[in-house]
Order: C-alpha cells, then sequence, then structure tokens
C-alpha cells in the first residue's frame, strides 16, 4: 500500500469535533444532546444576506478577483473606519473563512521550522494550520486563576530564538473569553518591534465585548504599519459560520502581495459568499445590540450558574462567547465521553470540549473544559443541571 504523508499523520485531529461519533451514537439511543461543544450560535443570520443572495441575477457564476470583489473590499474598509481602523480596501485579502486568512500570514511571513508564539490555551485549529505551513507553535501558558490574562512580557521574551517569527493572539479570546487591553497589547507590540517580529491577531469576535470594556485592534496602534497583521472572519459577526468568508488586512504591502499569491493559486474566494457577506454590512446598530443583549444575558446566567456547583471555577469572559472552566475531576476528555456514551438526565445530556486539545503543554488543562454559550438560556439551563448532576454521579 502506497505510504500517506508524514505532514498527514502529524496533521491534528480537532478536539472540538472529536467527541462527534459518541453525540451521533447518543442521539440514535433517543438522547437529547446540548452541544456546547463548538462554537456554532444560534443566532439568527442577518436577513438582508439572504435577500442578497435570492436577488442575485447572473447567467453565469464567474470567478472574483483572487483579492476579493473590489465593492466587498471597499465596503470592508469603511466598515473598519467606523471602528476605528483606517485602511484601504487595498489593505485588505479576502479569504475563504479565516481560516485562509491565517494560513495564507503564515505561509507568507514564515519558512518551515520558523517559530510563532502563541498564549495558551488558544483556538486549536492554529495547531493544524502550522502543521500545513511546516511551522512550529511555542505556547507562552496563561491561567484559569488571573482568568487567563496576558502572560508577563518576559515569559514571552524568554521564548524568543533565532527562529521566532511572529507572536499571534486572538482578541477577544477563543477558547478563554478573555479580552486583552489596550495597555497589554501596547506591550506586545514594544515587544515585536524590539526583535522585529510579526504581531498576529485573529479578531473575529470584535462585536462581541462586554462589561462596557472596548476592543482595541493591533491595526489601531502606530509604529505598526509593517508588523502588524488580522485576521477577520463574517462567521461570528453575522452568524454566517457556512458563508465562509474571512479577510487577511495589513499596511505591510509586501504582505499583501505575497499572500495575493496564495490567493491566486487558489482562484477566488467564494462568490455567493461575498454577496451575503458584501449585503450583511449593512446591518445596523440595532443588530448588534439585540445580539450583544443575548450573549450579555447568557453569560451572566452559565457562569454564575456554574459557580454555584461545588468543585467548579468558571472565570467571567469579558468577551466571545466562550468559557474555559475547571472541573472537580482528574480527565476531562474521559468525562466528556463518559456525558455522551454513559450518562443522560432525564433523557438529556450535554457535549463540551476537553480543554486540553486547546493547550500545547503536555497534560495542561485536563481538568478544563470549554463551553461555548451559544444556545438560548433555557437550554443553558438544562445543560447546566445535567452536568451537576453528571459530577454527583461521576464523581462516585
Amino acid at each position: 500500500m502506497p505510504q500517506l504523508s508524514e505532514r498527514g499523520f502529524k496533521m491534528p485531529a480537532s478536539p472540538i469535533r472529536k467527541l462527534v461519533p459518541y453525540a451521533e451514537n447518543a442521539k440514535q439511543r433517543g438522547i437529547k444532546v446540548y452541544h456546547l461543544n463548538i462554537g456554532q450560535p444560534d443566532i439568527k443570520t442577518p436577513e438582508v444576506a439572504f435577500k442578497a443572495l435570492k436577488n442575485f441575477n447572473v447567467k453565469t457564476a464567474e470567478y472574483s478577483h483572487s483579492a476579493g470583489n473590489e465593492s466587498y473590499r471597499k465596503g470592508l474598509s469603511e466598515y473598519y473606519k467606523k471602528v476605528g481602523i483606517n485602511i484601504s480596501y487595498e489593505d485588505i485579502l479576502i479569504t475563504t473563512g479565516g481560516s485562509e486568512a491565517i494560513i495564507f500570514a503564515f505561509l507568507a511571513t514564515m519558512n518551515p521550522g520558523d517559530e510563532v508564539i502563541i498564549p495558551e490555551p488558544f483556538y486549536t485549529n492554529y495547531n493544524g494550520f502550522a502543521v500545513q505551513a511546516g511551522v512550529k507553535i511555542v505556547p507562552v501558558t496563561s491561567y484559569i486563576e488571573n482568568g487567563f490574562a496576558l502572560p508577563p512580557i518576559s515569559d514571552f521574551e524568554e521564548l524568543i530564538t533565532p527562529k521566532t517569527k511572529a507572536i499571534l493572539v486572538c482578541n477577544p479570546n477563543n477558547p478563554t473569553g478573555y479580552l486583552y487591553s489596550k495597555e497589554e497589547l501596547m506591550q506586545l507590540s514594544q515587544l515585536v518591534l524590539k526583535h522585529d517580529l510579526y504581531l498576529f491577531a485573529d479578531e473575529v469576535y470584535r462585536e462581541f465585548c462586554y462589561d462596557g470594556e472596548e476592543h482595541f485592534s493591533v491595526m489601531q496602534m502606530e509604529g505598526l504599519e509593517k508588523n502588524a497583521v488580522l485576521f477577520d472572519s463574517v462567521s461570528k459577526r453575522y452568524s454566517e459560520c457556512g458563508v465562509r468568508i474571512g479577510a487577511l488586512v495589513s499596511r505591510n504591502k509586501e504582505l499583501i502581495s505575497t499572500a495575493l499569491k496564495y490567493g491566486q493559486a487558489r482562484l477566488s474566494p467564494p462568490l455567493f459568499g461575498q454577496i451575503a457577506a458584501e449585503a450583511s454590512l449593512k446591518v445596523g446598530d440595532e443588530y448588534f445590540d439585540e445580539v450583544y443583549n443575548e450573549y450579555i444575558e447568557r453569560r451572566n446566567y452559565v457562569i454564575n450558574a456554574l459557580n454555584k456547583i461545588d468543585g467548579v471555577f468558571a472565570p467571567m469572559p469579558k468577551g466571545s462567547f466562550y468559557a474555559v472552566i475547571s472541573l472537580p475531576i482528574e480527565d476531562a476528555e474521559d468525562f466528556c465521553i463518559w456525558l455522551l456514551k454513559d450518562f443522560d438526565y432525564k433523557g438529556e445530556t450535554v457535549m463540551l470540549a476537553p480543554a486540553q486539545g486547546f493547550y500545547s503543554t503536555p497534560d495542561a488543562g485536563k481538568n478544563q473544559v470549554r463551553l461555548a454559550y451559544v444556545l438560548k438560556v433555557e437550554d443553558l439551563k438544562n445543560s447546566v443541571k445535567i452536568l451537576e448532576e453528571a459530577l454527583k454521579v461521576y464523581k462516585k
């Protein structure tokens, strides 16, 4: 039998989706499963996006420009200006989801064997993107005890080697929900300038900042024109995960032109996705106000309820719609499998994501899970009750 590639063997399976067969088997047994394992919001997609697709009247679905439709990039440039990011449409490369933006950035800026430092726990698919690009992720650990705040800058600096090319932060953070402050990002900016590194920022959850906190973008910092690189997506902003439209943004013209070569190789980003995404730019503040209020209610309920369970600790997230929580158990993956395979409460159970898959450090986060509060409060109430009863049985 022909051999598969070493890269293929190294490509990690998603810890978010690896338990799906257990969930499917539970459903086949008649068990209702509450999916808190994945960031798929139940928020409605703006109607204007569907109307644009229905009214799109052409006889041929042609390739778009490899950088994305100019009208969409210009519209996106205006959106960024409204949130304090002054950039030209020429600084934007439209991608197939935020995932492709990250891959293109890795490929355009790093050679095989180069290193990128990322605070852990981090979005687990960064591992897969790094494998595809032949890049090594170097983790710097943040801790649940202080809500996963940015580790001390000295911790970052100790990890910098001649192979280090970039630092990557997700802000607001997936999986922790932490919102990095302007002061924290300024500290990072000084470090990347000192060592001539790129500062990558995954800002797809920009609209989801709570308690009066405001989002501060790496694109708002002066002096980082050659260093700052923004990853973005419409997946969460407009609840359009299936649209698969993202963006790579940088004032570094050479970086964008290099990434565009990869864009040309894949020809063009999705045509119909761009139509929906461009139409969504017309969405007003009332949409985001409604979504914001919904997530605040969900967050406040689930975090407060979880902290009332004996042995559970859930830091209050300041952004996104995730939380990493610690449970009074030794092996969260075993517990998550058991929830789907062997437990139900009144014919229902809950699916969570073991947090160990979001760490690179061995055994880190072993007693933690990531929870996505993307379901309505009634479902969250049922989920918390299920978790509370499950822990009583599991610990026995």
